[in-house]
């Protein structure tokens, strides 16, 4: 009896583009629309043609649906930001703002809202305007997290991420080029935006991504499981380059590149744990190369490039052991000409009670017997059961200081 040949799973495929596609625009709406329509099928894949997008909001994945662009064609531009202070106080949990001058806003609008106490972090709200109710007042998609007081200076902005993942499963997006025109646009914090910004998803891959000039990190996913980020670019961000927070577990990073960002080039926020971060390359960022800390467990780095970063090629952050940065292993890596801004010129630095580390066949120090970095690994008092195997270390007066 015959075999039956194997029948491959074929899901709904649809086009954008500017002047040719099934959906046809130049801005995020015609990529949404294409993007919601797959997820009501259950999953398929966008693909987005040559041209500049103009985003006036996050494009919002959905569970299941690849987007797909053209590498280098595909370009998602950031509108001009705006600002307008409030003219009635946000209370926590109310889903309208009155703004004092809405003239720069409209409904379908990605905005943030903020004053002078919750400024930051996750005391941000980030919604879209949905309705508009009068000359001033909007409908908001989420409600207010918090209360943002007139006399804290409360205020709205017209900022979003590019690419929103919030609460998404098992989407994809490949090859799109992310314009932040971080000249032109309003500051968003990296816990509550990024070019590229997932929140509490799971098994979401990003690959052969740029992310630049973004007004904030350029990369960043918190409270997320499973997280493929691969052969992307952020470079030339106001924030982080790679920003991997908040809980997020077993995430992998590879053949990355972090580069002339105004942050770190990768900052491991807090409870990361059980992640791969291999062959990276993160050069000239103006802060620390990699920093690590808070409950940021278990986690391996290897065969990365971590070269002229502005501060330490690494930095583990200074915790109390049980919050400390405990069993992460570094394997293999370049550590290079690092720390150039700072008094305290290493390649790694090792701060609070941090133990366990492995350190195994890595280059630390200077490419040049003029280069910057002092020091090979600075160990801080309270630091314990560090392995260091087969290093070499280059042009450093130092190979440990304790």
């Amino acid at each position: 009896m015959a075999a039956t040949a194997a029948v491959q799973e074929r899901r709904v495929e649809i086009s954008v583009g500017i002047n040719t596609g099934d959906i046809r625009g130049r801005d995020n709406r015609a990529i949404q629309a294409a993007v919601d329509y797959v997820a009501s099928y259950g999953g398929g894949t966008v693909r987005v043609g040559a041209g500049r997008y103009l985003m006036r909001n996050a494009l919002m994945l959905r569970d299941k649906v690849t987007v797909v662009g053209i590498p280098g064609k595909t370009v998602l531009a950031a509108c001009a930001g705006a600002e307008s202070r409030l003219e009635l106080d946000g209370d926590c949990n109310e889903r309208q703002i009155t703004l004092a001058d809405a003239r720069a806003f409209r409904v379908g609008d990605g905005v943030s809202v903020l004053d002078d106490r919750m400024g930051g972090g996750f005391g941000v709200t980030t919604a879209t305007l949905t309705a508009q109710l009068d000359a001033k007042t909007f409908k908001i998609s989420r409600p207010l997290y918090y209360d943002y007081m007139v006399s804290l200076r409360a205020r709205a902005r017209l900022v979003f991420p590019l690419v929103l993942g919030r609460q998404v499963g098992y989407a994809t997006v490949e090859g799109l080029t992310l314009d932040g025109n971080r000249a032109k646009t309003q500051p968003l914090d990296g816990c509550r935006g990024g070019g590229i910004y997932l929140f509490e998803c799971g098994h979401v891959s990003l690959r052969g991504c740029v992310v630049r000039a973004y007004n904030g990190d350029g990369i960043s996913f918190q409270v997320s499981e499973s997280i493929l980020v691969e052969d992307c670019v952020c470079e030339d961000n106001a924030g982080i380059g790679l920003h991997p927070g908040s809980g997020s577990q077993r995430p992998t990073l590879r053949r990355n590149r972090s580069s002339g960002n105004d942050g770190d080039g990768m900052f491991v926020c807090w409870r990361v744990k059980h992640g791969v971060f291999e062959v990276n390359e993160i050069r000239g960022n103006k802060g620390h190369g990699i920093s690590i800390g808070h409950k940021d467990t278990d986690n391996v780095f290897c065969r990365n490039c971590i070269v002229e970063n502005g501060k330490a090629g690494v930095i583990f952050r200074d915790e109390s052991e049980p919050m400390g940065a405990h069993r992460n292993a570094f394997n293999g890596n370049t550590i290079l000409d690092n720390g150039a801004a700072e008094k305290r010129r290493a390649a790694v630095v090792i701060l609070g009670h941090t133990h366990d580390l492995v350190f195994r066949r890595n280059r630390l120090g200077n490419s040049k017997p003029s280069g910057k970095a002092a020091v090979g690994i600075v160990v801080g008092k309270h630091a314990r059961g560090l392995t260091l195997e087969a290093n070499t270390f280059l042009h450093v007066q130092k190979e440990l200081q304790r």
